[in-house]
């Protein structure tokens, strides 16, 4: 396999883990981190001043830079690990011809707002990237752990297998398990709707319901997100035979987000839960719970796929409604099996 330049765009705690597994590989990195004092401080302290500030990285093999245009022109290989919140403002400034030739690794792990469409759908009419050199790295994992380097599982999705095991080459390691498979839309479908069932989850814990409940609450979800991604493959026009929903890309991402501590939308859940506002919660954790937005996103996808999601339909009314945790999760109770 050729030596690629990877190049990074995102600076959180995700981005830093995804840069720790490349460079602890031996990998030179390009990496776009948007404050020019975030990068002196990470040259100075080798280490990312705000996020897995545990981590800490030989700065001989990264180049920073505050320009998103000169890390892509640099790199073979972008991977884009940014909230779907901030795809497009983090993007501004690319053409088509600087995408041209890249291999693009997504690990957003949410829907675009408004536009309600994942990330390779929005290059695709952005840029008209192609989905031939589209891939996903998705979990089930937290970025505190691959920091602790405790082993940890990624799930690589592409449509040829052949190249999705070259680009997953640079990522395994001691501490890091690859696996592959061509379900690029069902693994990013299934990545958005964990969020959401594990801010559910953090709900009732805030609301005191115990462990039985929660077991419950989520083989229920796992069941409520096959639907959903059978769905989505039936519009896709996948074969929905095909695709085992207990891998860990989807059942273990699912229960790992869903159980925990490291988990940001189980947390954010946990607060609403307890009586925090959205606005609150939001400002308590100073981090981007992706459950939220895509409550509201899938929702909107779901107009047209009909698939039964009542699990998230109850969700979204709690946070976008304003409906009454309590009241929500009563309802929740009667359509558990």
């Amino acid at each position: 396999m050729s030596i690629q330049t990877i190049g990074i765009i995102g600076s959180g705690s995700w981005a830093t883990a995804i840069a720790k597994m490349v460079t602890d590989n031996g990998h030179n990195i390009n990496w776009w981190v948007r404050q020019a004092e975030n990068i002196h401080y990470f040259q100075k302290r080798h280490h990312n001043p705000q996020y897995l500030r545990n981590a800490y990285f030989d700065v001989s093999k990264i180049q920073f830079s505050e320009d998103v245009k000169k890390v892509v022109a640099a790199s073979d290989i972008i991977v884009i690990a940014v909230p779907s919140i901030y795809v497009e403002n983090s993007l501004l400034g690319l053409d088509a011809n600087l995408l041209k030739g890249k291999k693009v690794v997504s690990a957003v792990k949410g829907v675009i707002p408004k536009l309600n469409i994942l990330l390779n759908q929005y290059l695709a009419a952005k840029f008209e990237f192609p989905l031939s050199d589209y891939y996903t790295l998705l979990g089930p994992s937290h970025a505190e752990e691959v920091a602790a380097e405790q082993l940890s599982y990624l799930t690589f999705s592409g449509i040829n297998l052949e190249s999705t095991n070259q680009i997953a080459a640079h990522f395994k390691n001691e501490y890091i398990n690859t696996v592959v498979n061509n379900d690029i839309h069902g693994v990013q479908y299934a990545s958005i709707v964990k969020n959401i069932f594990a801010l559910g989850a953090g709900i009732a814990h805030g609301l005191e319901y115990g462990d039985n409940f929660l077991s419950v609450y989520i083989a229920n979800a796992a069941n409520e997100m096959q639907q959903l991604l059978a769905a989505i493959m039936v519009q896709n026009r996948q074969e929905t035979d095909k695709v085992n929903y207990a891998a860990s890309v989807y059942l273990g991402d699912l229960l790992v987000t869903c159980y925990s501590l490291h988990s940001r939308n189980r947390t954010f859940g946990n607060m609403i839960g307890k009586g925090y506002s959205v606005r609150a919660a939001e400002l308590e954790m100073n981090m981007v719970a992706e459950g939220y937005n895509a409550c509201k996103c899938i929702v909107a996808i779901n107009e047209k796929l009909k698939a039964p999601i009542p699990i998230i339909d109850a969700i979204y009314k709690v946070l976008w409604e304003g409906v009454d945790p309590k009241k929500a999760f009563k309802e929740i109770e009667q359509i558990l099996i």
